[in-house]
């Protein structure tokens, strides 16, 4: 069966190897699990697949594989987990279907009628009002109607389920789900451009057998220059105020940005751009960094990356004096069209979600100086984004 298993997988798009397959028949071999399908099905994941993005098209298939299997597996085994069934029916049951439960004898009588059922029940059962079925009022099975329902394989009609074997517990990656590190650093390595350069220290191996071949057999050596990521990036991170709530998000994006460039220089600044930023908020007024000293020591080929919600007062971008904590005798937009000047190669992201942007001044405004290069900050909002860098960098890089 389990040779079966691994073909299914195959074939359903799930690159399973050899040596996972044998990897997990060891762990069986060895008795990490015992009789429940719940506890194989956790540890074939863990063995079998290596890719979180993939969790969902395993789940599908283990059960197409296992259809109607759940029932042998986890309930002769006489193993009925009724402590967290009990944490269960507190999330997912309303005060009126709990005192309902009450009235016909509580969850206890619930688990003690299933392990009954479970003793007595001997083949199918379709409708009805006691055995363990599809269809019908009994609490146990799938298809029905019960207050008190335990679900047992197939799928649920009314949510009404204090327990849900055969439940999913991945599903597909959201293209709107808020970032974390690792897909930000999925995502960020696409923008890597890498070219070879320095001396040809680094030896060539296919370039060497094809010279070896083609010299009679006579060993040719051949060497190159190493690759290095030649993408260089300004990174400038948006901090206090409405910001705080996306401090965590932020943090993902700077640590991935820094495993993920080698040539990359951030600041911060509050709100909006004026005369200086910094990169010690400890130190912003002790120390901070002319934007003029930035526009003058990075070249254009340095790709702009701008973080923040731009949500404020309109008056911060348009008017001299509108910033919240200095007088600025320039307005903001006035330093941000310098900003852009000198690096024209450059995307806003903006963790506010998008459907949100259009009833904020201040947004449209940035959105119209960047003419339109604002994405949000979710997975298909920064491939957008990166795409966007991408194609720009044709026509700015030398």
């Amino acid at each position: 069966m389990l040779v079966r298993f691994f073909f299914f997988l195959r074939k359903a798009g799930l690159p399973v190897s050899i040596t996972e397959f044998l990897a997990l028949l060891d762990a069986l071999d060895h008795r990490l699990v015992l009789g429940r399908l719940d506890d194989f099905y956790r540890l074939a994941r863990i063995t079998l697949v290596k890719d979180e993005s993939r969790y969902d098209l395993f789940d599908r298939a283990f059960g197409a594989f296992f259809e109607g299997v759940e029932m042998h597996f986890d309930l002769i085994a006489g193993e009925v987990p009724d402590d967290w069934l009990r944490a269960a029916a507190q999330a997912y049951l309303s005060d009126e279907d709990k005192a309902r439960i009450d009235a016909l004898g509580g969850f206890d009588k619930l688990m003690e009628t299933l392990a009954e059922r479970l003793r007595e029940q001997t083949e199918r059962h379709e409708g009805g009002s006691k055995w363990i079925g599809t269809g019908g009022t009994s609490p146990f099975g799938h298809g029905g109607y019960h207050p008190e329902g335990v679900r047992i394989g197939g799928k649920g009609r009314h949510g009404k389920a204090v327990n849900v074997w055969q439940r999913r517990e991945y599903r597909n990656l959201d293209a709107e789900r808020t970032l974390g590190t690792r897909n930000l650093k999925l995502a960020l390595r696409k923008l890597r451009r890498f070219a070879r350069d320095g001396a040809p220290d680094q030896f060539d191996v296919d370039d060497t057998i094809d010279a070896t071949a083609r010299n009679g057999g006579l060993l040719d050596l051949k060497f190159v220059a190493p690759r290095r990521n030649q993408v260089k990036v300004l990174l400038f991170f948006d901090v206090g105020g409405s910001m705080d709530p996306y401090v965590r998000t932020c943090e993902e994006l700077f640590s991935a940005a820094r495993t993920e460039f080698k040539n990359m220089e951030y600041f911060y600044f509050h709100n909006f751009f004026y005369e200086r930023v910094w990169r010690d908020n400890d130190r912003r007024m002790s120390s901070p960094t002319p934007l003029l000293d930035i526009t003058r020591t990075y070249g254009r080929d340095y790709k702009l990356i701008i973080v923040g919600d731009a949500t404020m007062s309109p008056y911060e971008i348009t008017y001299p004096g509108g910033s919240v904590e200095h007088v600025n005798a320039e307005a903001g937009a006035v330093w941000f069209k310098r900003l852009l000047t000198a690096f024209p190669n450059a995307i806003w992201l903006n963790p506010e979600p998008e459907q949100s942007w259009s009833y904020t001044p201040s947004v449209k405004l940035v959105r119209e100086m960047l003419e339109q290069r604002m994405y949000p900050m979710t997975l298909s909002g920064l491939d957008s984004a990166i795409k966007r860098l991408r194609q720009a960098g044709v026509a700015v890089t030398p």
